[in-house]
């Protein structure tokens, strides 16, 4: 059984919890917030027995600490890796690793030599699972059109959270925040993006520093063709989808469910539909995948492969983010970069 340690007590941290507790493979062993009263509060809430530490130096030095997941906004990312890797902690790191391609570089090249896996639960989502294994076995011949979209809705009492929203807290808005999720598990199933065009903006419907509406043309390494549109102002909010368009066949994951519609004539649906947090509550969706992202983890630390989605592989969506910005701004084509 691995002891794992929570930091950060945001919106996310009861899924963790409750991910955890609900796994055979971990136990919370503590956590940590900027506020040690609200720490016992959260756990009190909780129903969990566990420590509340003091400081990040006291977390970080617990030997009986197998891993730590860290759950805070993106701009206080830096300072917690630093003290987890000077002290060989494995890190799980909540999405996204931080505000900018640039910083998510830097806090990959600090754990280069220790484990390091980023929480985009998505792929544990058992449709997703199924797509990506027939995507990997060629099942739907050479793809030729992608289609991503994330229609979702958050109400302005959202964004009137302080930092919420804003480049200096978050680096971003419905890029990066909501839709990231949904663009990686799209990357996965598709290889990378070689370039974009894009517009990105802030809607009438909130008031906000940075883009709650965009739409992006994107050509593929492999030659492809493909569109994504991302929203948090698509009242009242409608599940995320990826639709592959191939040789022998196309594939609809619309949230979890899957459905198969093959150039022979056959159509097969597989899953159904589930909450995804795409509405005014962003917490609507079970904690299943958080825990099949935690187990995942800690199966990795016993057998020394690879985590679900390493740092590395995480850059991609970080990267592609960053081009659909800078192509917005710029009104043009903008390559994506590999690093």
């Amino acid at each position: 059984m691995k002891q794992v340690a929570l930091i950060g007590l945001g919106m996310v941290a009861a899924t963790h919890v409750q991910a955890i507790q609900a796994s055979g493979a971990v136990t919370l062993r503590g956590v940590l917030s900027r506020d040690a009263d609200r720490a016992r509060a959260f756990l009190e809430q909780q129903d969990v027995a566990a420590r509340v530490y003091g400081d990040l130096a006291a977390l970080a030095g617990d030997p009986a600490l197998d891993f730590v997941i860290v759950a805070t906004p993106p701009d206080a990312r830096l300072e917690i890796v630093q003290a987890l890797v000077a002290t060989g902690k494995p890190i799980l790191l909540e999405k996204p690793i931080e505000r900018t391609a640039e910083a998510a570089a830097q806090i990959v090249g600090l754990c280069r030599d220790m484990p390091l896996g980023i929480v985009f639960q998505h792929r544990k989502r058992p449709a997703a699972m199924q797509l990506m294994d027939l995507v990997d076995r060629g099942a739907l011949g050479a793809l030729a059109a992608i289609e991503i979209a994330v229609p979702w809705w958050r109400p302005q009492s959202y964004y009137d959270v302080p930092g919420r929203g804003t480049y200096a807290r978050d680096g971003g808005g419905v890029l990066l925040t909501q839709a990231i999720h949904t663009m990686e598990l799209a990357l996965r199933l598709t290889g990378p993006v070689a370039r974009v065009q894009a517009m990105a903006r802030t809607t009438a419907l909130h008031t906000m520093e940075a883009e709650d509406f965009v739409v992006a043309g994107l050509e593929f390494a492999s030659g492809a063709v493909g569109s994504l549109t991302a929203s948090t102002a698509s009242f009242p909010g409608g599940a995320e989808r990826i639709a592959l368009h191939g040789a022998q066949g196309s594939a609809i994951l619309d949230a979890a469910s899957l459905s198969l519609h093959w150039q022979d004539g056959r159509s097969e649906i597989v899953g159904q539909a589930a909450d995804t947090g795409g509405g005014a509550d962003p917490m609507a969706f079970t904690a299943d995948w958080h825990r099949g992202i935690i187990e995942d983890f800690a199966a990795c630390l016993e057998t020394g492969r690879d985590p679900c989605v390493t740092g590395v592989e995480a850059l991609h969506v970080h990267r592609l983010i960053d081009a659909i910005q800078v192509a917005s701004r710029e009104k043009r084509f903008v390559e994506v970069g590999d690093g």
